[in-house]
């Protein structure tokens, strides 16, 4: 996301890419507007907050007409740099770490998947879905400078002494799918994403929190 959009609040920013996959799919459909109502009922984020969000970036749309999803599509794009392609590293090449490589964001045009690293040496040498498997232990002499970001597919007893690897060797972005709360400088954004706890509190809401 560019500096002059830094302000509007960190809630908002994560709400727009999944404004923007909504955008996308009604405009393969051939939708031409939408209203803040039938952007509520798809991304199930309330009407009000929608329009919140949208006035952070201006007039984007008109009272009674709703919004242009052609402009509202070039606009995000632009705001979320989808005209740029980020290169990304995996780190940890088990289970999760495959599944990622042969997925390697399809949907996502912008994003892709340039190296993975592991311990392995029946994986180094490798390549899954069409990206090679480098040595881990080798991580500084390998890693490319213009990759920032990296997702975390380890054990969690090793996160941290990776984490530390990874910010060293210049890493500004790490996502997290560790048990492990990292500890980084205030200069490296992590984003955790534990899904045993996503599951546990999903379970826990569907007991005490019914829909029906």
């Amino acid at each position: 996301m560019k500096s002059d959009q830094m302000k509007i609040p960190q809630a908002t920013a994560k709400r727009l890419p999944l404004y923007y996959r909504f955008l996308e799919n009604l405009h393969a459909s051939g939708k031409q507007r939408v209203s803040s109502t039938e952007l509520s009922e798809a991304v199930k984020v309330d009407s009000a907050t929608i329009r919140r969000d949208f006035s952070y970036f201006g007039a984007l749309g008109k009272k009674g007409y709703g919004y242009n999803v052609s402009y509202l599509l070039s606009f995000f794009r632009k705001t979320l740099d989808q005209d740029e392609v980020t290169k990304v590293m995996l780190v940890g090449v088990g289970n999760l770490g495959t599944a990622f490589l042969h997925y390697n964001f399809l949907k996502n045009n912008n994003t892709q998947i340039e190296m993975a690293f592991d311990v392995d040496k029946n994986k180094i040498g490798t390549d899954i879905g069409g990206v090679k498997i480098y040595d881990l232990n080798r991580f500084e002499e390998i890693q490319s400078d213009d990759i920032k970001v990296a997702i975390l597919t380890v054990p969690a007893q090793v996160a941290q002494k990776i984490a530390d690897r990874l910010v060293d060797a210049g890493i500004k972005g790490i996502l997290n799918f560790t048990p492990a709360r990292l500890t980084v400088p205030d200069y490296v954004r992590v984003h955790h994403i534990d899904l045993a706890v996503e599951l546990q509190a999903l379970v826990y809401f569907l007991k005490h929190y019914p829909l029906d």
